[in-house]
């Protein structure tokens, strides 16, 4: 097996957006796994290992990821190496086998990720008293994949219905993997994807792809991408909250679908949107939590910040597209839409049900849409959106307040947030709360 060595230097903030995201989906602490049959590996390689298995709770599912560390000599050989990794899957399968049986009987759906991380370490940094005691060791870490060839030759696994299929990756492609599809929906899918790819090589006797980089590659560029998209947007236009199908959408599918040059065009704007929602997620969480800092109520709520950021961050690459677009649209308004101020309904693009309300301050502080008349009523902007929304799917409603702030020659967008849940109502449960709200106006009135 052919491998190269890297520098282990990757902190948190180096790693992709998405790879920290996914703290806000852990269910539990990393739970440590101990392999009785891994220490004939360790007693004639002089190796060591940890493993750790996260549960995350995406929008999709449950994503069961079981990180296998191998810390091995700087001296030890490719062939070395590759019976240490090999003898590790088979471990870690053997496992998940037993793993998956009992995990059935939840009947939840679920992708299971082995991603195994190999390390050279210096002769004095082998005992395994040193590497468990401290995790800033000194190592290099070494590069190395699979595909779907290794599979099918190296390891041959048994298709079964009856068990989860666990989907092994190396560390440098998981992270690739991560990096590239940005957003839990869009690895959930690609996860569905690579599992596919693996079942039509085993059944075919040719393998699909590669390398996982290639795969990926391919799945981002593939129409199938916009396929939840279109969806929602055709029950938008079903419901009638738009008149007609997203024109942006019916471009990127049209160009997807053609393979034109503007695909590559559209792909980095996605990809661009993707990264600028995450940072303005985090900024709005933050904004949030200060805000309520010796709230009680917030706890009552079931508004605690974690839940709220998953709000945010579920949207799917084209869901952040358009959210982007959305907001980036503002300063090219005219002056007195500007200075009154307005509103934008925008939905997502990822699930029926999360509705978005854009409210752009007016800069006249005595306007309908200034920041001092919206910002302490944006609960009861989305109270009342909620009940006048005809979508029976509908589960939050999320309002935005948004102030543009010139400084010198910068601009900064500073985003008041609220995210009201709601119950899920028939349509003719909503059409009556909907006539009784017109009863109670009239009778103020």
């Amino acid at each position: 097996m052919s491998h190269s060595t890297t520098t282990t230097t990757t902190t948190t903030s180096e790693q992709s957006d998405l790879a920290n995201e996914l703290a806000c989906y852990l269910q539990s602490g990393a739970g440590e796994i101990d392999f009785a049959t891994m220490s004939a590996i360790e007693c004639k390689y002089d190796a060591h290992y940890n493993a750790r298995q996260y549960l995350y709770q995406l929008p999709s599912g449950q994503l069961s990821l079981l990180e296998m560390v191998l810390y091995l000599p700087s001296d030890t050989s490719s062939a070395d190496i590759e019976t240490i990794r090999l003898t590790t899957l088979k471990t870690a399968m053997t496992w998940h086998k037993t793993y998956a049986s009992q995990k059935k009987a939840n009947d939840i759906a679920s992708h299971d990720v082995l991603v195994v991380d190999i390390h050279f370490t210096e002769e004095a940094q082998t005992s395994t008293k040193h590497i468990k005691g401290n995790k800033n060791i000194s190592a290099q870490r070494v590069k190395h994949g699979f595909g779907a060839r290794y599979f099918m030759e190296r390891l041959v696994v048994d298709i079964e219905d009856s068990v989860q299929q666990l989907q092994v990756f190396s560390w440098h492609d998981w992270h690739t993997i991560l990096d590239e599809v940005q957003t839990p929906g869009e690895l959930w899918r690609f996860l569905c994807h690579h599992l596919v790819q693996l079942d039509n090589s085993a059944n075919s006797q040719v393998p699909s792809f590669d390398t996982e980089e290639a795969l990926v590659s391919q799945f981002l560029r593939s129409p199938s991408l916009l396929t939840p998209a279109i969806a929602v947007d055709n029950a938008l236009v079903k419901y009638s909250i738009q008149d007609e199908p997203n024109p942006a959408l019916v471009a990127m599918t049209l160009a997807y679908r053609n393979k034109s040059t503007t695909a590559q065009m559209y792909r980095q704007h996605l990809q661009q949107a993707a990264a600028l929602w995450s940072q303005l997620s985090v900024q709005m969480i933050e904004t949030f939590g200060e805000k309520q800092l010796g709230n009680d109520d917030k706890v009552s709520l079931g508004m605690e910040p974690v839940y709220w950021q998953r709000q945010l961050l579920d949207e799917s690459l084209f869901s952040r597209h358009e959210l982007i677009r959305t907001l980036y649209r503002h300063p090219k308004q005219g002056q007195k839409l500007q200075q009154s101020g307005y509103v934008v309904h925008q939905h997502s693009y990822e699930s029926l049900g999360r509705h978005y309300v854009l409210i752009f301050y007016g800069q006249d502080p005595e306007g309908q849409h200034s920041k001092r008349a919206i910002q302490p009523n944006l609960a009861k902007i989305a109270q009342d959106v909620a009940v006048r929304l005809p979508i029976a799917e509908l589960h939050h409603v999320i309002v935005m307040g948004i102030d543009f702030i010139t400084e010198v020659d910068e601009t900064f967008i500073d985003i008041d947030l609220w995210i009201q849940p709601v119950e899920a109502m028939t349509q003719r449960e909503r059409q009556l709360t909907k006539q009784l709200q017109q009863l109670k106006r009239q009778a103020q009135k």
